[in-house]
């Protein structure tokens, strides 16, 4: 067998562990054993064929495997494998309750002390709660002053 032969055969078995690694989530493992394909090939170059041929299959390993796994990645972003929906207001999808826009100026009673969290009923729900920092007593009159995400925000009512 030509001394060259097994050299080239780990370097290609290297990129093809690369770009199962790419594939498959493997914790590292395959990233290992690419790692050592990539090692054990040059050394095999270094000691059987020629210090010349070592330094081209090298350089070679250097400027080729990050070129590798950058083209990888751009075709794991357009495989199957990968996530292409996003979740958008244009598709529906809303991270808010969207029943809490409405009780913005409804009045109601603290269920429990609003130490600034708590309960309160409101339109006859009981709703989770918070305040701009005061302490409100349980069986207080409150009215909703705004609602931020799923938040809503209440002070006492006078």
């Amino acid at each position: 067998m030509k001394p060259y032969i097994l050299p080239v055969l780990l370097q290609i078995l290297g990129i093809l562990v690369i770009i199962a690694e790419i594939f498959i989530p493997s914790l590292g493992l395959l990233t290992v054993i690419a790692l050592g394909l990539f090692c054990y090939s040059p050394y095999l170059v270094f000691t059987t064929i020629s210090t010349t041929a070592g330094m081209v299959i090298t350089g070679l390993d250097v400027t080729m495997i990050p070129v590798l796994i950058v083209l990888g990645m751009k075709i794991l972003a357009k495989s199957p494998l990968a996530l292409k929906q996003e979740l958008s207001k244009q598709n529906g999808v809303v991270s808010q309750n969207q029943e809490f826009e409405s009780y913005l100026h409804m009045k109601g009673k603290s269920v429990t002390d609003l130490r600034p969290a708590g309960i309160a009923e409101i339109n006859s729900q009981r709703v989770d709660v918070v305040t701009d920092g005061e302490y409100i007593e349980a069986d207080t009159p409150i009215i909703v002053t705004g609602v931020t995400g799923n938040r809503i925000i209440v002070e006492k009512n006078n």
